[in-house]
C-alpha cells in the first residue's frame, strides 16, 4: 500500500480471553498492509509465536505509542478502554473497543462481531465522536497538589472504611451543600452510565454539555445527584477538622487527599475521540447493553 497505516492494540490482562481474537486481528491487517504495535512483550510474543513472520510491532508506554496511529483498537471492557483512552487521548486518536468483558458500555462491539469490525478498519467504515471529559485539580489552602483528568468520573471517597467523608459541595464559587457521606463523584455524561449510575444518579445523553455531582450514601435530607452546566465550576471540600480522602479518576489514578483538601472540577480542554461502527441514537445502544424491556405489560400478555 501507498500509505503507513498503522493501528495501536490494547489488550485485556487475561492473556487467555484475547489470544485468538489479537492473533486474527493481526493477521488481517497484516493482509491489508495495516501495522499493528502493542505496547507488552507478552502480547508481542502472544501474536507472534504462531507466525512465521512478525505480525506487530513493540513500542514502549513512554514513547507516545499512539502517535500516527489511525485507531487505538481495544479488546477488552470498559476498564481496559479506559487504559486505552488514558494512552490515545493526548495524540487525539480515536479509540475503537471491541468487548470481551460483561456490559461493555464504551465499547462499539462485541465478540461476536469481531469479524466485521477488522473489516470495517480495514476499508475504514467508521466514524469519530469526540467525548467531553473532566480536568480536575487538587489544592491545600492554594497550594497545588495535583492535576489529572477522567472521561467517566473523578470520585472523591473516605480513605478508611470505618470513617466517614465530611464534604462540602460548592457550584460556581457558592456552597450549595456538606454532609457526611462515602464520598461524591463528579461525572461527565459518559460516565453517567458508569459509576455515578450505581451510586442512584441519572443517565445523561452523550450529547447532552453537563457535568453530574452524586453524592455516595450522604446522610443528609439534601443529597440528590445535581446536574450543572458544562461552563460550571464544581468543588469537593474535605472537611479540615474530618478524615483524609482519596481521590480516583476513572478507577485508574489515585491521589491521596489530606484533611482541608479542595477538588476542582471542569470541563475538560482535551476530548477523548470514539470510533463508531454503526449509526443509530444512544438510546438504542442504552435498551441493548443494559438489555431493558421495551414492551408494555400489555404487549407482552397479548402479543
Amino acid at each position: 500500500m501507498s500509505e503507513d497505516r498503522q493501528v495501536l492494540l490494547i489488550v485485556h490482562p487475561d492473556r487467555d480471553a484475547i489470544r485468538d481474537a489479537s492473533h486474527h486481528i493481526a493477521t488481517k491487517f497484516a493482509v491489508a498492509g495495516i501495522g499493528l504495535r502493542v505496547i507488552e512483550a507478552e502480547v508481542r510474543d502472544l501474536i507472534n509465536q504462531q507466525a512465521r513472520q512478525p505480525l506487530c510491532t513493540l513500542v514502549e508506554p513512554d514513547d507516545h505509542p499512539a502517535e500516527g496511529a489511525e485507531l487505538v483498537l481495544v479488546l477488552g471492557g470498559d476498564g481496559t478502554l479506559l487504559r486505552a483512552a488514558e494512552i490515545a487521548r493526548p495524540a487525539a486518536v480515536p479509540v475503537l473497543g471491541v468487548n470481551l468483558g460483561r456490559v461493555g458500555f464504551l465499547t462499539e462491539a462485541d465478540s461476536d462481531a469481531l469479524e466485521e469490525t477488522v473489516h470495517r478498519v480495514v476499508d475504514r467504515e467508521y466514524t469519530v465522536e469526540e467525548r467531553m471529559t473532566i480536568d480536575v485539580s487538587v489544592t491545600l489552602k492554594g497550594q497545588p497538589l495535583a492535576e489529572t483528568w477522567a472521561l467517566n468520573e473523578a470520585s472523591v471517597e473516605k480513605s478508611s472504611r470505618e470513617r466517614i467523608l465530611d464534604a462540602l459541595i460548592e457550584v460556581d464559587g457558592r456552597p450549595v451543600s456538606a454532609f457526611g457521606c462515602d464520598g461524591v463523584l463528579c461525572a461527565t455524561p459518559t460516565g453517567s452510565t458508569a459509576y455515578a449510575f450505581s451510586a442512584g444518579g441519572p443517565i445523561i445523553w452523550p450529547d447532552v454539555e453537563a457535568l453530574l455531582v452524586v453524592p455516595s450514601n450522604a446522610h443528609a435530607m439534601f443529597a440528590r445527584p445535581l446536574v450543572v452546566s458544562r461552563d460550571s465550576v464544581i468543588t469537593v471540600g474535605v472537611d479540615p477538622d474530618g478524615s483524609p480522602a482519596v481521590l480516583t479518576c476513572d478507577g485508574l489514578r489515585h491521589f491521596a487527599l489530606p484533611r482541608g483538601a479542595q477538588i476542582r472540577v471542569v470541563s475538560g480542554r482535551v476530548p477523548v475521540r470514539l470510533a463508531r461502527l454503526w449509526p443509530g441514537p444512544f438510546t438504542d445502544r442504552l435498551v441493548h447493553k443494559f438489555s431493558l424491556p421495551v414492551k408494555s405489560w400489555r404487549e407482552r400478555h397479548t402479543g
